[in-house]
């Protein structure tokens, strides 16, 4: 959520910063609400302050014995109570009006992230590792000798429909191997401490991270009222919801193993074919909360972490950087990283690392104690894929994939798969 106070000192740059997402000039409705809300405010305390003279003079009228003068201020006393409920109400309402209109602006873009209105102006940043060169024609994953029967849309499809996969034997267990593999990778090389959260939240953390008010439709809700997480950012970041940290304790990484569930709303035609894009799938997440003037650093790291599990595997893969017009609502700099499918003869995002400034704090109330004191303030938060094991899964098979249908096993998993180096017809050899 963004500062009024900021949007009032500098409207003209906050409205230019908006035109970099594509958006219209909003700060005159904001300000033209804000001040309307100010003066309901102002008015209920005046009111409230006259509500108060009239108290103390009805109480000396009634000792002085003055009957008249004790009836006229009581009535008059009644009469401000109700004035003073009618004008609170009225500015409760529009401080509440403001912050619906603030909770549905986006995150303002940091100087240096490049301007573009979709994914195709995107930059490239670099790349690590040459794709390989095959003697035949490789394939997609869903289409892998190698798999055998143990990718089983089939089943998946008559237990809950389409967009949902049945994983067994060794392809099931390679899956598991990826995403142990990774926890153990971030907790101990790179310091992340593993949680492991809920998969069903409240609206309150969902508000937080920023998928309510605005994108309901993406997600999933139960009966009761609770939501599947889309991600562990949401269950991660909302440890900070209403806390007030030490700074002395920042910063905190983390990482979480969860099933995350989406409802890919307008998504209709993409990725149909194999398990690239599901309603559910598995995600290792990082997220780390921190002071504002180290999230740069933090992003810089974040996706370093997450670039190593891609190496490890050896996958080739590019970091992208997002422009204005492809960044996520929250975030203030996104890197996308994006590992080769032979398959598909392209690069495909697996990870997407964000930076989002204090925008997700503010709207959680997440803080910290400054080390020289004073008063408490806002803390920056990050998030990122490390990675999405799925997609990790496609890719592990169709870069290992051999010309006699087998598929080459990254050595790297070799000691979680009790030696096995290689998937024949869906079991380890």
């Amino acid at each position: 959520m963004h500062d009024i106070r900021a949007i009032r000192e500098n409207p003209e740059e906050f409205d230019a910063q908006l035109a970099r997402r594509g958006l219209s000039p909003l700060s005159p409705e904001i300000l033209a609400m804000d001040e309307a809300r100010r003066t309901a405010i102002h008015a209920a305390e005046t009111a409230k302050a006259d509500q108060n003279a009239a108290s103390k003079q009805v109480g000396a009228a009634k000792a002085k014995g003055d009957e008249a003068e004790f009836e006229r201020l009581r009535a008059l006393v009644t009469e401000k109570k109700a004035e003073v409920a009618q004008m609170q109400t009225e500015a409760g309402e529009l401080d509440a009006k403001l912050r619906d209109l603030l909770m549905t602006i986006p995150n303002l873009p940091l100087a240096d992230v490049p301007d573009g209105a979709d994914e195709d102006e995107n930059v490239e940043v670099s790349r690590w590792g040459t794709p390989r060169e095959f003697a035949f024609d490789p394939k997609e994953h869903f289409e892998l000798s190698a798999v055998g029967g143990e990718m089983d849309f089939e089943t998946a499809a008559k237990l809950s429909g389409s967009r949902f996969v049945v994983l067994k034997g060794g392809v099931a267990r390679v899956h598991r191997a990826l995403a142990q593999f990774m926890l153990d990778l971030h907790v101990d090389k790179h310091d992340l401490s593993e949680n492991i959260t809920p998969v069903l939240v409240r609206d309150e953390a969902m508000m937080g991270t920023g998928q309510l008010p605005k994108f309901a439709e993406d997600s999933y809700q139960t009966t009761n009222g609770w939501w599947l997480i889309p991600t562990a950012e949401v269950t991660l970041t909302n440890y900070a919801n209403g806390e007030v940290m030490d700074a002395a304790a920042l910063p905190q990484r983390m990482c979480a193993h969860t099933n995350c569930f989406r409802s890919e709303a307008g998504s209709a035609g993409k990725d149909t074919s194999g398990m690239l894009r599901q309603h559910q799938f598995e995600k290792v997440e990082m997220v780390t909360l921190c002071t504002p003037e180290t999230a740069i650093d933090e992003h810089e790291r974040m996706t370093k972490c997450a670039e190593a599990v891609l190496e490890a595997l050896e996958l080739p893969y590019r970091r992208i950087v997002l422009c204005t017009g492809d960044m996520g609502f929250g975030a203030q700099k996104t890197y996308d990283l994006e590992v080769w499918l032979p398959g598909q003869n392209t690069y495909r995002e697996i990870s997407s690392v964000s930076t989002c400034g204090t925008f997700q704090a503010r709207r959680m109330n997440g803080r910290y104690k400054p080390e020289g004191g004073g008063k408490p303030e806002f803390i920056a938060t990050l998030n990122g894929s490390g990675l999405a094991v799925g997609r990790c899964l496609i890719a592990v098979l169709e870069n290992g994939q051999e010309e006699d249908g087998s598929v080459t096993l990254p050595a790297c998993l070799h000691p979680y798969l009790g030696g096995k180096t290689r998937l024949v017809d869906g079991k380890l050899a």
